[in-house]
């Protein structure tokens, strides 16, 4: 056995040595190949921050959706992605996976917008086993409709504290964690967002 840090760890009554280099069974356990990557302060500051902002930034956001659309933001990015689509229109597995949802979640909220007249199914022309979903004229105007006071919000809790210098740095990191998460990006279409 080469030599290595040992640590001793005990279980129910008994203490074990286990070298932390190894990856065999010493003492009736099994030691861990290498010692974990901890995060530096710098890394852990950062981490904290990402995981706040992505568990409250959407809560922001759908709140004035709600209040001023009726939507959540869920199906705001619906409907979203379903406007920058040619003619309008998306087969219901790919905007599933754009959104990244369950078919049987989104089949749901395009129930619940096709009642609001701004959805329709349709059947697709290509595959007689696949529905498209597709954005009615009606959909189209509430979205239009409501993206300025959208874009506000997005403005006021993202942009409007950030330098243009910050805007791109930090483009380009959560660009390489989008990267990192979704190589390819083939589940969230990243390209143009605006009108």
């Amino acid at each position: 056995m080469r030599s290595a840090s040992l640590r001793c760890v005990t279980f129910g009554r008994k203490s074990h040595r286990l070298e932390a280099s190894s990856n065999y069974w010493i003492g009736g356990c099994v030691a861990e190949q290498n010692e974990p990557r901890w995060l530096s302060e710098a890394e852990r500051d950062m981490w904290v921050r990402l995981v706040a902002t992505t568990l409250l930034l959407p809560g922001e956001v759908e709140a004035q959706l709600k209040r001023d659309a009726g939507l959540t933001f869920f199906e705001y990015h619906v409907l979203a992605m379903l406007s920058e689509a040619d003619e309008r229109t998306r087969l219901m597995s790919d905007l599933a996976r754009w959104a990244n949802s369950s078919l049987s979640r989104l089949s749901h909220v395009v129930t619940r917008l096709e009642k609001q007249g701004w959805v329709r199914r349709e059947a697709c022309p290509d595959d007689r086993r696949a529905t498209n979903a597709v954005l009615t004229d009606e959909g189209f105007a509430h979205l239009e409709a409501h993206a300025p006071a959208h874009v506000e919000i997005v403005r006021k809790l993202v942009f409007d504290g950030l330098t243009p210098e910050q805007i791109a740095v930090t483009t380009t990191a959560l660009g390489t964690i989008l990267e990192a998460v979704d190589p390819g990006h083939t589940q969230i279409p990243v390209g143009n967002i605006s009108k």
